[in-house]
């Protein structure tokens, strides 16, 4: 289906998926850092604009540095609203454009996105769907790896093969002309 654009509930999926960051608390920066280089790298196969939503009460102050394009966006909910809060809004902004899937775990959630017209995704079945993708992508970057090393494999036999049969000519040529060869 192609969506417009997916909002993650950022600390909704790191609670959901221990796998990501396994030696870090779930609020911790490494977590969210983790979970951000995987989103974006899901990004660039999927295409689909990605936004994370994080809650912004369990970040001390201003996040310096963190990855935002319109490809990828990290946002934090500022202090008196949640990352539920924003998803919402954002949702029903981006619905009036095409449609919007929403990955949360969070049940009330969940049903205010699809009173909304938007569509639901659990955390640990959009994460298998990012698991999914990457592995295919990066099956079809090995396979077009492959032809691009056999094609230059070929290109470059085509090359050593010339370059050895110049020389040759060059000298048949000399001798039949009676040039010295120097």
């Amino acid at each position: 289906m192609e969506w417009i654009r997916i909002l993650i509930d950022g600390y909704s999926v790191l609670h959901r998926c221990p796998d990501i960051a396994p030696d870090h608390p779930r609020h911790s920066a490494a977590a969210r850092d983790e979970l951000i280089q995987r989103l974006n790298r899901y990004q660039d196969a999927d295409r689909t604009p990605v936004t994370i939503v994080f809650d912004g009460n369990h970040t001390a102050g201003k996040i310096a540095g963190e990855p935002s394009s319109p490809r990828l966006e990290v946002l934090y909910s500022p202090q008196g609203k949640t990352a539920d809060d924003i998803i919402e809004r954002v949702t029903h902004g981006f619905l009036q454009y095409g449609k919007v899937l929403v990955v949360t775990d969070d049940y009330a959630e969940q049903n205010t996105v699809s009173s909304l017209g938007g569509s639901v995704l659990s955390a640990h079945a959009f994460m298998l769907e990012v698991k999914a993708t990457l592995a295919s992508f990066q099956d079809d970057l090995n396979r077009l790896n492959r032809r691009e090393n056999l094609s230059f494999q070929q290109r470059k036999s085509t090359f050593d093969k010339t370059r050895t049969e110049k020389p040759l000519r060059e000298e048949k040529y000399r001798r039949r002309r009676n040039f010295p060869l120097s």
